[in-house]
């Protein structure tokens, strides 16, 4: 038995873009990185949940980087911890699980080094880490982000959203982000990117007023990235022909290759088994918006087991 936790960290999931919202919008969802951190001779990252097996047990782990990092940036330095790290966030899907760790570390390096930052300013070096808003403002905040990024600062918005249920098609292969930019266009359009940003304009006043049905017309009209994504993944385009009386909409999570389906509040289940029936190869679950972002635990009394 080891002793217990100094404190825990635990970060929701995050979907990104919502359709026309490339880069600037972000969703946070009912999956979760969980890490217990206990006070150790040297860094060490355990594992306790196989979709995290094989990750780097020690400084590289992204989580304790990024930790290591933000303390830099303050003078300090962050002292050894064991990480004792649970998910059921699944890797390179498209569900944020990078930009959770990112946050984790961030908050990792705000506690242990007693840095005192307000939470505007761990979005500004999370942004900063990551390159883009819309994971780790959801992350961070919870809720509906809608953000912007000029390289310098951060202008953004957050609130909750209460009115919706989530149905993701989870394919069983791996996406990097990378890969995934690498089909988008090096320019766009001039009267291309005036239409576009229209159909995202539209959007984010949807989301903001909850209006799901013209939210999810807004999704289909994309033309930042879903048009050139879809010869990666073939669910997305078929979940596009689709119609059910209780399905808003769709949208590639993030750069894929999950796909989140926005659903009629209590219709979640019935639409669930549609798709399985469907997406016989994916694996398909209800999820839900969190209006909570990361959460510190400060008192766990129970010991971590020995694993």
């Amino acid at each position: 038995m080891k002793a217990a936790p100094m404190f825990t960290i635990r970060v929701p999931a995050s979907t990104a873009n919502l359709g026309p919202g490339f880069d600037s919008i972000g969703l946070a969802v009912s999956k979760y990185l969980t890490v217990d951190v206990c006070s150790h001779s040297s860094w060490e990252c355990t594992a306790k949940t196989t979709i995290l097996q094989g990750i780097p047990k020690d400084e590289k782990n992204l989580l304790i980087h990024t930790a290591r990092q933000a303390a830099a940036r303050y003078d300090k330095e962050l002292p050894y911890c064991h990480l004792h790290l649970d998910s059921d966030i699944p890797l390179a899907r498209g569900l944020g699980s990078s930009a959770s760790a990112i946050i984790a570390g961030i908050e990792l390096a705000n506690q242990l080094c007693g840095l005192h930052l307000s939470r505007r300013e761990k979005l500004l070096i999370a942004t900063e880490m990551e390159g883009h808003i819309d994971n780790v403002g959801a992350a961070l905040y919870g809720g509906l982000m809608i953000g912007t990024y000029d390289g310098k600062d951060i202008s953004f918005l957050s609130q909750p959203i209460y009115d919706i249920e989530l149905v993701a098609v989870i394919p069983s292969y791996e996406l990097k982000t990378v890969h995934s930019r690498d089909v988008l266009p090096s320019t766009l359009q001039y009267m291309d990117g005036i239409r576009g940003s229209g159909v995202a304009n539209v959007l984010v006043a949807a989301l903001c007023k909850e209006d799901w049905v013209l939210a999810g017309e807004m999704m289909k009209q994309d033309m930042f990235h879903e048009p050139y994504r879809k010869e990666l993944v073939p669910e997305l385009q078929k979940l596009q022909e689709l119609e059910h009386q209780n399905l808003y909409g769709v949208s590639l999570s993030g750069a894929g290759p999950t796909v989140l389906c926005y659903v009629k509040k209590g219709s979640a289940e019935e639409v669930k088994i549609w798709l399985q029936s469907i997406f016989s190869h994916c694996v398909v679950e209800k999820l839900q918006v969190v209006n909570e972002g990361i959460h510190i635990i400060y008192e766990q009394q129970k010991p971590i087991e020995s694993i």
